[in-house]
């Protein structure tokens, strides 16, 4: 599926290694990266409607959609990589300097890439996640059994790849059956392209949660430690997990960003589906400070 008066470009970010993009629209430059377990598809409403003032870039990540998916070598699925292959793409489209918006494990890459990057992320917006370090210390107790796909897929190559290549369309269609509130806004032909989507890449759907369990908390607490911070204007969209599982979102994502803006909402975790003009709203408040 595409985007419509959007053209798919193929660019080589790394080594061997090609993500594919919808752009569309013109003016200044907004990367929006997708989540679990979707595709670049999840943008949609929210693209077509900022591109009426802005050139939008709409990747598949390593490993997801029409995107390449490399072998994983401990590294490969690394958030620091894989922010360095969303500013490579928006280089060699033209953008040294790009606002970045993203949803779920998205938006762990692009929380990667403002600590990385503060030089070229302009603004940054994150949908519906905390910073990883965050999140595992937010996963206690029975209430942490919400997050049973984190634990599976932290596992060693091997299992984790097998279970879920066994029943993949039962595996990821609970993702979307569970986290959407509204069956109509993941319409069939959009939910069969995520099931497909997602089917097509396990071993690279893995290896990049694999990563958030091992190589991405050592990058976050190096961080942490140094006191790193992230330095342009940021925005948090999240549901009120924080009530069930016992945390203050806004203390926990203040301590990474100063210049905060936090909303707790009720479109639910595929917001940017479900509530694309409420998404597209909070950018361009963003998009002015």
């Amino acid at each position: 599926m595409t985007f419509p008066h959007f053209e798919t470009h193929i660019v080589e970010v790394a080594d061997g290694v090609r993500l594919s993009a919808a752009v569309g629209g013109s003016g200044s430059p907004i990367v929006l990266l997708h989540g679990f377990p979707q595709t670049r598809l999840m943008w949609r409403h929210v693209a077509a409607d900022l591109a009426t003032e802005h050139t939008v870039i709409c990747p598949d990540l390593r490993g997801y959609g029409a995107s390449d998916k490399p072998l994983d070598d401990g590294d490969t699925y690394s958030k620091r990589v894989m922010a360095a292959d969303i500013v490579a793409l928006a280089r060699a489209l033209g953008h040294d300097r790009f606002a970045l918006v993203g949803h779920d494990r998205g938006a762990l890459v692009a929380f990667r890439a403002g600590l990385d990057h503060p030089e070229v992320i302009t603004h940054l917006a994150c949908l519906d996640v905390l910073p990883t370090l965050d999140m595992w210390d937010a996963l206690h107790g029975t209430a942490g059994a919400v997050g049973f796909h984190l634990y599976l897929m932290a596992q060693p190559p091997g299992l984790p790849e097998r279970m879920i290549t066994a029943a993949a369309d039962d595996f990821f269609g609970h993702f979307l059956d569970a986290w959407t509130l509204d069956p109509q806004a993941l319409p069939a032909e959009v939910r069969d392209a995520y099931l497909a989507a997602s089917r097509a890449a396990v071993p690279s759907i893995v290896a990049d949660y694999r990563a958030s369990a091992t190589v991405d908390v050592d990058h976050d607490r190096a961080d942490r430690a140094a006191g790193n911070t992230l330095t342009m204007p940021v925005t948090v969209l999240q549901q009120d997990w924080g009530a069930a599982l016992g945390y203050d979102a806004t203390t926990l994502w203040q301590a990474w960003a100063p210049d905060l803006r936090h909303r707790t909402v009720e479109a639910g975790h595929f917001m940017a589906e479900q509530d694309p003009a409420l998404v597209a709203t909070e950018i361009r408040t963003l998009l002015t400070r």
